[in-house]
């Protein structure tokens, strides 16, 4: 079974395509590279009301398995930004089928770049982005908050090479953590397979792209001064093992990295809950706005 297929089986719909919401202007297809690729945009989304203060920048990024997705399934991001002084942003990357990893990073820190570098112009605090993405996407925003001083993983592409890609916090919902403990925890997906999502990232079964694999891990590259992170990551998760979500935040632990593991009780791969989408919104909160907010870790409802 291929995972986009179970993606798309389970993807709820805050996860889908929604309006824009109410007193937002949307700023759509804007290329962050300049290469004229439709993968290679982000869409903006604005509040309509002028203000003398930069706004926050809330980011999403899709999942689908890194083959499949688009920037439009960003029904949650509205439920982020909503009723909150952010903007927010939706961003494509090139899929498996057009490049393989780490294209798909290089992309992300491409729109980063692009984005900080007009945000004067757009009223956005350049020194307050967040990052939030589900799945494969939740993989990318790991590695966004990772890997900051990084050089080797930051790409060349687009015109805005003298800013930075940092950001400011992460919100990682059931992303893959590290490849090479993924195999034999519970997952329907076969690490292994030559035809399996995986494979199709790294250019082979993980069997035989180990470096690579290992490369493509965020817990690789966890470091000291790397972004607070939220996790999110349901314990009957049978895509992403949950196991990655504890081997992830004992990670970040250990590196002294406020991180903060919610587990959706009975959750499988993605979930939301009205109590989630308000832990989430306060950990925006606390990091993009500075509000003296406890997200409490633990267990978190799944519906």
């Amino acid at each position: 079974m291929r995972l986009p297929l179970l993606i798309a089986l389970t993807l709820p719909v805050l996860a889908q395509c929604q309006p824009v919401p109410a007193g937002y202007q949307k700023l759509a297809d804007l290329d962050y590279v300049g290469a004229g690729n439709k993968r290679q945009m982000l869409d903006l989304y604005l509040p309509e009301t002028k203000t003398t203060k930069p706004r926050p920048l809330v980011v999403y990024i899709h999942g689908g398995g890194w083959e499949g997705g688009s920037k439009d399934q960003a029904g949650v991001l509205f439920n982020l930004i909503k009723d909150r002084p952010y903007a927010g942003a939706s961003i494509n990357y090139r899929l498996t089928n057009e490049a393989t990893w780490p294209a798909q990073l290089h992309d992300c820190k491409a729109a980063i770049r692009a984005l900080r570098a007009h945000a004067a112009a757009n009223q956005i605090d350049p020194d307050k982005i967040a990052v939030f993405g589900i799945s494969a996407g939740g993989h990318l925003v790991s590695l966004l908050g990772v890997s900051g001083g990084v050089k080797e993983l930051e790409g060349a592409l687009g015109k805005h090479l003298d800013q930075g890609s940092r950001v400011t916090c992460v919100l990682d919902f059931c992303g893959p953590s590290n490849f090479l403990t993924f195999g034999g925890n519970g997952s329907v997906i076969d690490p292994d397979d030559p035809k399996g999502a995986l494979a199709k990232l790294i250019g082979g079964p993980l069997k035989d792209k180990q470096s690579i694999g290992r490369n493509a891990s965020p817990v690789t590259y966890i470091t000291h001064d790397d972004a607070p992170f939220l996790l999110i990551h349901g314990d009957k998760d049978n895509i992403v093992p949950y196991a990655q979500a504890i081997e992830f935040d004992a990670a970040l632990d250990a590196a002294k990295i406020p991180a903060t593991l919610l587990t959706g009780t009975n959750g499988g791969h993605v979930f939301f809950s009205g109590p989630l989408i308000e832990h989430m919104r306060n950990f925006l909160d606390r990091h993009l706005l500075g509000k003296d907010v406890q997200i409490p870790e633990g267990a978190v409802s799944s519906k």
